[in-house]
């Protein structure tokens, strides 16, 4: 197995920006976006639905970086949280630049033995959860004439895998909103686009995935390891800074799988 390359330093890319990222407690790709975005020079609401990991979060920011990030809790699944966390963004940021789409909710299960309850949580978190976050924010930046949002799908969306029917479903509507919603918004300047990473190793992903699976899954990539979070937080990075300014309605897959 590939090791990882040498973690990239930053380069400003965010200077002055605001940045609100959901879901970005614990050890995933939401924590490695937040630090990447500190290190591009971005102005940072942090938010999750675990008060306590997002306060540790927090912390392990003002500890390398010497300044704390403003936080909000935030359940993604009701919109007067939603709504609150828009408010609380612009209230302790002045406005908000980007937003990042981070919040998901994944799962195993064969559609025939599927319950109703295990497809609509995960619908409801990944892609109603997105939608959700995806209005407020435009019915905030829309009228300012300027914005980014980074979704977070997968490549699952276009690739099968047992087990995975409800959350390939709801990335795939993950990606089609976020080109549908471009259209729209495109009008006021303000752009969305999303990632749509293969597979990224976190401490999460190994505590819930048995070695097995992880084995046969970073078969699949061509340098035989799964991304560190933070290679998949670098492409966010690009598609929130002014580097990718023209692009909007984009699904960027960040994978190296062949098959």
């Amino acid at each position: 197995m590939a090791e990882a390359p040498p973690y990239v330093p930053g380069h400003q890319l965010l200077a002055g920006k605001k940045v609100l990222i959901t879901a970005a407690a614990g050890t995933g790709i939401g924590f490695a976006a937040a630090k990447r975005c500190v290190e591009e020079g971005a102005e940072l609401m942090i938010s999750d639905i675990h008060e306590r990991r997002l306060g540790e979060a927090a912390d392990r920011l003002a500890e390398e970086f010497g300044t704390r990030p403003a936080t909000q809790l935030c359940n993604v699944t009701d919109e007067a949280q939603v709504q609150a966390l828009i408010a609380a963004a612009v209230d302790q940021l002045g406005h908000i630049d980007v937003l990042i789409n981070n919040a998901g909710l994944g799962g195993t299960a064969p559609l025939v033995e599927m319950t109703d309850d295990q497809w609509n949580v995960v619908i409801d978190v990944s892609l109603t959860g997105t939608m959700r976050m995806m209005r407020a924010a435009l019915r905030h930046m829309m009228p300012r004439n300027a914005g980014v949002i980074v979704n977070n799908a997968s490549v699952l969306a276009w690739r099968a895998q047992k087990g995975q029917s409800h959350y390939a479903a709801a990335k795939a509507g993950v990606m089609a909103l976020t080109r549908c919603a471009a259209v729209e918004a495109a009008e006021a300047n303000v752009r969305i686009n999303a990632v749509a990473p293969s597979l990224a190793k976190h401490k999460f992903l190994v505590k819930t995935t048995s070695q097995e699976v992880l084995d046969e899954l970073e078969a699949k990539e061509a340098f035989g390891r799964g991304a560190e979070p933070w290679e998949i937080a670098n492409t966010m990075v690009f598609l929130a800074s002014d580097y990718s300014s023209y692009m909007t309605g984009e699904v960027l897959s960040v994978s190296s799988q062949r098959s």
